[in-house]
């Protein structure tokens, strides 16, 4: 069996019914189900990561979001999508 390490987690009573109606129509438990998001959610691009915690300023989501689709419809550049997108304004 391979290696595991246990954490414990405080859901949102909203967060938790998702991550039992996800788990459950997926056929999984709810541990595999939360390992594999967090495995996923480690090998996206930076810029995606943010997006998804919601660490940009509202003011530029759209641009952002236009930008990261422009780059991840070019042949090849779905993980070259660079950081740097989110530095386009003065904080």
């Amino acid at each position: 069996m391979a290696e595991r390490i246990i954490l414990r987690i405080e859901l949102t009573p909203k967060a938790k019914e998702h991550l039992e109606q996800l788990s459950d129509r997926q056929g999984m438990t709810q541990v595999a189900m939360l390992s594999r998001v967090i495995e996923w959610y480690a090998h996206q691009p930076e810029i995606i990561q943010r997006i998804i915690v919601g660490h940009l300023p509202p003011e530029i989501e759209q641009d952002v979001a236009r930008l990261v689709l422009r780059q991840l419809a070019k042949p090849g550049k779905r993980t070259s999508i660079r950081p740097a997108a989110i530095t386009m304004v003065d904080r």
